[in-house]
């Protein structure tokens, strides 16, 4: 079976000899399971382990949940058949009570045996592991795919070339790594937007991806956002208001890449101030949407409390507000093109937004050895220019690097002793 590349696969090997257990959680449908069953078809068939001692277990079967709740040692045991080394592979964990209690017993009792378990990205997974696993487990996050794992699927030759400018974009951004800017006319950005413009507008969950013709993938997200509310609000953390939640969730889709206000929001959603945070809360703790703060060293004039909110995938965003058109024919595309960007460097480096009272702002800063302000102009350019408001912050914190992230331009401009680096959105 061929499998959509996953980056964090190659992770996953370099720890699975090590005691720890190892826990992969994220959204719902990002690809856990098919993730299980890469690692599995890996550890038979490149490190030669036995079938039989790997044992792939789903929390989803009501049967197994209860058995393992209610025996774990005993329901462990009766999977080993000798003292060599056996892997369980664990899925949707998160249907198990007391559930990290349950995997501290199991990783002091039994000595060589490795546990691999996922959830989905519930508070109960979150808060049931971390305080009986401390230096037991190692977390990992499996998100929807990003743009070269999309480009992996679609267009293998052109993920390879994307990848090794790309590699060079996140080690200057993450590290300040020197790397030449791209001169002339670039003959694979028509052919990387048209990919973008569709990984934008329906996202990257591995299954709406895959799918063949937009009425599939129109459908399949819909049923994704179904889903989240049927499992995660409604069984497991207890919200029964769904059309009060629903209503929040499209309000806050209608305000991606903007400053969020609760109060407005709070009216909005007929609720209140203390539970739209809660709310908010919990569509970032299961990796709907993201938020960054505002990046301030004068606390006069820059602001400290504000947030802007992005979410984890722009084709689930699009779907809430029933937007579906082309980037090149929507007033949106601004604002998409920002939550692009911050999903595709929130993996390697903190990000905030920079705005002064007097609504001087930058899009991005990058916190990495130094603030690396980025802007995103989705417009083509015939010339480096840039805006007053980068220009400001550069006058006033003089960083070594800026990126300006433009539609279709390569280029290099030095502002005030900043080299600012024009670089097309395609290669990000």
């Amino acid at each position: 079976m061929k499998y959509i590349k996953r980056l964090l696969l190659e992770e996953i090997k370099k720890w699975i000899d090590r005691k720890e257990i190892i826990a992969i959680r994220g959204p719902r449908q990002s690809g856990k399971t098919t993730l299980l069953n890469m690692l599995r078809e890996w550890l038979e068939n490149e490190k030669k382990i036995d079938p039989d001692h790997i044992t792939y277990i789903t929390f989803e079967d009501r049967g197994q949940v209860d058995a393992f709740s209610l025996e774990p040692r005993e329901f462990i045991e009766r999977y080993l058949r000798d003292n060599k080394r056996h892997y369980f592979l664990i899925d949707e964990a998160q249907y198990c009570s007391d559930l990290g209690q349950k995997l501290k017993l199991i990783y002091d009792t039994f000595e060589n045996i490795k546990l691999i378990v996922t959830g989905s990205s519930s508070l109960e997974l979150k808060n049931q592991t971390g305080k009986f696993l401390v230096g037991r487990l190692l977390e990992f996050e499996l998100m929807p795919l990003n743009f070269y794992e999309y480009l992996t699927f679609v267009d293998e030759g052109l993920a390879k070339m994307y990848k090794e400018w790309n590699d060079k974009i996140l080690q200057h951004i993450a590290n300040s790594k020197e790397f030449e800017v791209k001169k002339g006319s670039d003959i694979f950005n028509d052919e990387l937007l048209k990919h973008l413009n569709k990984y934008i507008v329906f996202g990257g969950y591995p299954a709406i991806v895959a799918a063949k013709s937009q009425e599939e993938k129109k459908f399949l997200l819909k049923n994704l956002m179904n889903t989240y509310i049927d499992r995660d609000i409604i069984s497991l953390l207890h919200i029964t208001d769904t059309i009060k939640f629903r209503r929040f969730v499209t309000n806050i889709a209608a305000l991606n890449g903007n400053i969020v206000k609760f109060e407005e929001i709070a009216n909005q959603a007929g609720s209140y101030f203390k539970e739209v945070t809660t709310l908010m809360d919990i569509l970032e703790e299961t990796y709907i949407v993201r938020r960054l703060s505002p990046y301030h060293k004068n606390l006069v004039t820059e602001l400290r409390k504000a947030q802007k909110v992005y979410f984890v995938d722009t084709g689930l965003r699009n779907s809430l507000i029933e937007s579906f058109a082309d980037i090149w024919n929507r007033p949106d595309i601004g604002t998409l093109a920002e939550n692009f960007v911050v999903n595709e460097f929130y993996a390697t480096t903190r990000l905030h937004f920079w705005r002064t009272t007097a609504k001087t702002e930058v899009d991005l800063i990058a916190e990495a050895k130094e603030p690396l302000p980025i802007e995103v102009k989705f417009k083509h350019f015939s010339k480096p220019e840039i805006g007053r408001s980068l220009y400001s912050f550069i006058s006033q914190y003089k960083p070594n690097y800026s990126i300006l992230v433009t539609r279709d331009f390569w280029g290099e401009r030095k502002v005030d002793g900043t080299n600012v680096r024009f670089i097309p959105i395609a290669y990000l």
